[in-house]
């Protein structure tokens, strides 16, 4: 039996829907987003507020609890997702795939920094903020295409901007001190985490 090809109207739909699924599945209503924004945004000001009353760097060590935390809730919240809007289409590979590359890319990051640190006694972890303000808004904007949505393609490219300019400082061996830099790095996170993390929430809410 001859199958049936698809017009062009039908190809239309069938990738609309895939999208729009892949926007209520994978990015869902901004849990993750929200989780991983205000997590980092409030370890960012607690680390900020400590190194500033002591002025002992030690407390750089609390920036493994993004890891701890972040790192432990992400696949219970993305596994609960999932259960919740059933089986992956194509779009859900590819935006899932996108985001694995990022944690990828942090923790190879983060693996390369302690061998510095052990080995050569050199302080590399000023890579981290230019990881998580170059990679991370690209996965935030290639999603955001991915899935048609403004709000992740506009903050990505906010902390994007960021990233660029953290690069340029470190290039130019211009010291990130905390009074400056912590505070541009919590606006960062919240132009590309909190804010569409609401924003995606408010439309999920609003198709229930």
């Amino acid at each position: 039996m001859e199958e049936r090809k698809l017009t062009e109207r039908e190809s239309l739909e069938v990738i609309t829907s895939m999208i729009a699924r892949t926007k209520q599945r994978y990015i869902g209503d901004g849990r993750i987003l929200l989780m991983w924004g205000y997590l980092t945004v409030v370890l960012s000001a607690l680390i900020w507020v400590l190194i500033g009353f002591t002025h002992n760097p030690v407390w750089n060590w609390l920036w493994f609890l993004l890891w701890i935390i972040g790192g432990t809730l992400t696949p219970i919240m993305d596994k609960k997702m999932q259960r919740e809007k059933g089986v992956k289409n194509y779009s859900d590979t590819v935006t899932s795939r996108i985001w694995s590359t990022v944690g990828f890319s942090a923790i190879a990051a983060t693996a390369i920094c302690l061998v510095f640190l052990l080995v050569g006694g050199k302080d590399a972890w000023s890579m981290m903020f230019a990881i998580a303000l170059i990679v991370v808004p690209f996965a935030e904007i290639a999603s955001g295409i991915v899935v048609k949505e403004n709000s992740l393609i506009i903050g990505g490219a906010i902390g994007l901007g960021a990233g660029l300019f953290t690069l340029a400082c470190i290039a130019g061996h211009v010291v990130l001190y905390t009074s400056w830099f912590m505070p541009m790095f919590i606006i960062a996170f919240i132009a590309m985490m909190i804010v569409p993390g609401h924003i995606l929430n408010h439309k999920a809410r609003k198709e229930a």
